[in-house]
């Protein structure tokens, strides 16, 4: 089962990020590592709705091709935050 597939399954349901968050726009590293997140919806990234998302991404996927972009809802806002593998805890 392929990253996006496993996300897919868990639409509506919790997710742990066991890395800190990238935010673009200046913002920079969170230092928050271990955040759940509400899993909204997911796309691979060749499909992203680049114009409106984003807005943060993991550690791994800073510099990685490969992957998956997630709405998620963080902290009462959803965000688009790309994610690997590596970065996803299914709960």
């Amino acid at each position: 089962m392929t990253l996006l597939e496993k996300l897919e399954s868990h639409r509506g349901e919790l997710i742990r990020l066991p890395t800190q968050l990238f935010w673009y726009g200046g913002r920079g590293w969170d230092s928050t590592p271990g955040r759940l997140c509400l899993l909204l919806d997911v796309t691979p990234i060749t499909d992203a709705p680049w114009d409106a998302a984003a807005v943060a991404t993991t550690e791994a996927a800073a510099g990685a091709a490969a992957g998956a972009l997630t709405h998620l809802l963080i902290d009462g806002q959803p965000r688009w935050v790309r994610v690997t593998e590596g970065d996803v805890e299914l709960l």
